[in-house]
């Protein structure tokens, strides 16, 4: 599916290029806008269905960040047979808001949209298993790295598209070094 999928992003004007602040708070020249792609319910059903084949039998939660997660979360639980629940930032960390709850001993997924350092996905997962969840599995639509793909958590990541992308602290940023306006098309902006 990589290539097809890679190729969606691209007709769907995903797949951009320029200087954009990372949720992770690092600059890179190349963002993968899967919001783009998700408004297309026949192409998130597609990708949820991938997505859960990918993650196996046994799940009883997916848990996803949000925002960017919330729309592949419940795709994902939908082919899954689970319940779907997002996490939320408040004053700067991870919870559980409007009545949801992760019930002891739940098998869980934790699902992002995007991973890059894996930091959200690994709040949204540690979240669970604090309350008492066991956490399978990760999964995301697309795992960015630099170097080689970062494993959110010490289980299993599942993506579906991997894409080596360069990414630089703000003070090494070479667009940064050139005064280029930094964009920031994520949910969280720039650090």
């Amino acid at each position: 599916m990589r290539d097809d999928l890679l190729q969606i992003f691209r007709e769907k004007g995903a797949l951009l290029e320029g200087h954009f602040g990372l949720t992770s708070g690092k600059h890179s020249t190349v963002y993968l806008q899967c919001a783009l792609v998700l408004q297309y319910p026949d192409i998130a059903r597609e990708i949820g269905r991938e997505m859960a084949r990918l993650a196996g039998e046994g799940i009883d939660l997916v848990v996803s960040p949000a925002v960017g997660g919330i729309v592949i979360g419940q795709e994902v639980a939908y082919f899954l047979g689970a319940r779907a629940i997002f996490t939320e930032r408040m004053e700067g960390k991870m919870a559980l808001r409007r009545g949801f709850a992760v019930k002891p001993g739940e098998r869980v997924l934790a699902v992002e949209d995007v991973v890059t350092t894996g930091g959200s996905a690994r709040e949204a997962a540690e979240l669970a298993v604090n309350m008492g969840g066991d956490l399978v599995a990760t999964a995301s639509i697309v795992h960015r790295f630099v170097d080689r793909p970062v494993n959110p958590m010490d289980v299993p990541h599942h993506s579906l598209l991997q894409v080596h992308a360069p990414a630089f602290d703000p003070d090494r940023c070479p667009q940064c070094g050139a005064g280029i306006p930094v964009e920031k098309p994520g949910s969280r902006g720039i650090k």
